[in-house]
Protein backbone atom coordinates (compact mmCIF):
# COMPACT_ATOMS: atom_id res chain seq x y z
CA UNK A 1 0.00 0.00 0.00
CA UNK A 2 2.71 2.63 0.94
CA UNK A 3 4.06 2.05 -2.70
CA UNK A 4 1.07 2.90 -4.56
CA UNK A 5 0.10 5.77 -2.34
CA UNK A 6 4.04 7.17 -2.99
CA UNK A 7 3.15 6.35 -6.59
CA UNK A 8 0.39 8.30 -6.57
CA UNK A 9 1.60 11.02 -4.83
CA UNK A 10 4.99 11.47 -7.09
CA UNK A 11 2.42 11.43 -10.12
CA UNK A 12 0.12 14.09 -8.96
CA UNK A 13 3.26 16.33 -8.08
CA UNK A 14 4.36 15.97 -11.78
CA UNK A 15 1.03 16.72 -13.21
CA UNK A 16 0.65 19.95 -11.18
CA UNK A 17 4.25 20.67 -11.60
CA UNK A 18 2.89 20.37 -15.71
CA UNK A 19 0.98 24.01 -15.22
CA UNK A 20 3.85 25.90 -14.04
CA UNK A 21 6.25 26.01 -17.06
CA UNK A 22 6.10 28.79 -19.41
CA UNK A 23 6.14 29.26 -22.74
CA UNK A 24 8.29 30.97 -25.16
CA UNK A 25 6.91 34.00 -26.84
CA UNK A 26 8.55 34.98 -30.20
CA UNK A 27 8.47 38.96 -31.34
CA UNK A 28 8.64 40.68 -34.60
CA UNK A 29 12.27 42.35 -35.29
CA UNK A 30 11.65 45.90 -36.93
CA UNK A 31 14.14 46.68 -39.67
CA UNK A 32 15.08 49.74 -38.20
CA UNK A 33 16.11 47.85 -34.97
CA UNK A 34 18.08 45.51 -37.11
CA UNK A 35 19.77 47.84 -38.94
CA UNK A 36 21.01 49.76 -35.62
CA UNK A 37 22.05 46.34 -34.02
CA UNK A 38 23.87 45.73 -37.27
CA UNK A 39 25.18 49.38 -36.81
CA UNK A 40 26.53 49.11 -33.59
CA UNK A 41 28.37 45.90 -34.30
CA UNK A 42 30.37 46.91 -37.14
CA UNK A 43 31.11 50.54 -35.55
CA UNK A 44 32.15 48.34 -31.92
CA UNK A 45 34.45 45.86 -34.57
CA UNK A 46 35.93 48.86 -36.01
CA UNK A 47 37.12 50.24 -32.99
CA UNK A 48 38.41 47.12 -31.09
CA UNK A 49 40.19 46.45 -34.25
CA UNK A 50 41.80 50.00 -33.61
CA UNK A 51 42.16 49.10 -30.04
CA UNK A 52 43.96 45.73 -30.39
CA UNK A 53 46.79 47.25 -32.52
CA UNK A 54 49.81 46.80 -30.93
CA UNK A 55 51.46 50.18 -31.34
CA UNK A 56 47.55 51.78 -29.65
CA UNK A 57 48.16 49.01 -26.82
CA UNK A 58 51.37 50.24 -25.88
CA UNK A 59 50.18 53.89 -25.76
CA UNK A 60 46.87 52.79 -23.71
CA UNK A 61 49.33 50.99 -21.38
CA UNK A 62 51.92 54.29 -21.29
CA UNK A 63 49.38 56.51 -20.90
CA UNK A 64 48.07 54.47 -17.67
CA UNK A 65 44.88 52.88 -19.42
CA UNK A 66 44.60 48.34 -19.02
CA UNK A 67 44.10 47.72 -22.92
CA UNK A 68 41.08 45.52 -22.09
CA UNK A 69 39.36 47.73 -19.64
CA UNK A 70 39.80 50.27 -22.61
CA UNK A 71 37.50 47.60 -25.13
CA UNK A 72 35.36 47.37 -22.00
CA UNK A 73 34.64 51.03 -22.15
CA UNK A 74 34.18 51.12 -25.59
CA UNK A 75 31.61 48.62 -25.79
CA UNK A 76 29.64 50.57 -23.26
CA UNK A 77 28.93 53.41 -25.31
CA UNK A 78 26.18 54.40 -26.56
CA UNK A 79 24.93 53.81 -30.25
CA UNK A 80 25.43 57.70 -30.71
CA UNK A 81 28.91 57.85 -28.99
CA UNK A 82 29.91 54.83 -31.17
CA UNK A 83 29.00 56.35 -34.15
CA UNK A 84 30.39 59.65 -33.24
CA UNK A 85 33.84 57.45 -33.03
CA UNK A 86 33.82 55.52 -35.75
CA UNK A 87 32.95 58.34 -37.95
CA UNK A 88 36.11 60.30 -36.76
CA UNK A 89 38.09 57.13 -37.22
CA UNK A 90 37.14 57.21 -40.97
CA UNK A 91 38.35 60.71 -41.02
CA UNK A 92 41.57 59.83 -39.99
CA UNK A 93 44.47 60.65 -42.42
CA UNK A 94 46.18 57.03 -43.15
CA UNK A 95 49.82 56.56 -42.05
CA UNK A 96 52.30 58.17 -39.59
CA UNK A 97 49.22 60.65 -38.12
CA UNK A 98 46.87 57.93 -37.78
CA UNK A 99 48.56 57.10 -34.20
CA UNK A 100 47.89 60.25 -32.54
CA UNK A 101 44.62 60.46 -34.01
CA UNK A 102 44.01 56.58 -32.61
CA UNK A 103 45.12 58.24 -28.97
CA UNK A 104 43.26 61.19 -29.30
CA UNK A 105 39.85 58.83 -30.00
CA UNK A 106 40.65 56.77 -27.25
CA UNK A 107 41.72 60.08 -25.26
CA UNK A 108 37.94 60.92 -26.44
CA UNK A 109 36.24 58.19 -25.48
CA UNK A 110 37.76 58.53 -22.02
CA UNK A 111 35.95 61.97 -21.46
CA UNK A 112 32.83 60.82 -22.79
CA UNK A 113 32.19 58.25 -19.89
CA UNK A 114 33.68 60.72 -17.72
CA UNK A 115 31.28 63.34 -18.84
CA UNK A 116 28.39 61.03 -18.42
CA UNK A 117 29.64 59.95 -15.36
CA UNK A 118 30.51 56.01 -16.33
CA UNK A 119 34.00 56.21 -14.94
CA UNK A 120 35.94 58.60 -12.50
CA UNK A 121 39.14 58.87 -14.22
CA UNK A 122 40.08 62.32 -13.80
CA UNK A 123 39.11 62.61 -10.40
CA UNK A 124 38.58 66.11 -8.46
CA UNK A 125 41.31 67.55 -6.11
Amino acid sequence: MDLRRLTVTITAACFLGLGVQSTASAGVIGTQDYLAAEARAGHLAEINAALSRADVQAQLVALGVDPAQAVARAAALSDAELAQVAEQMQALPAGGDSFLAVIGIVFLVLLILELTGVTDIFKKI
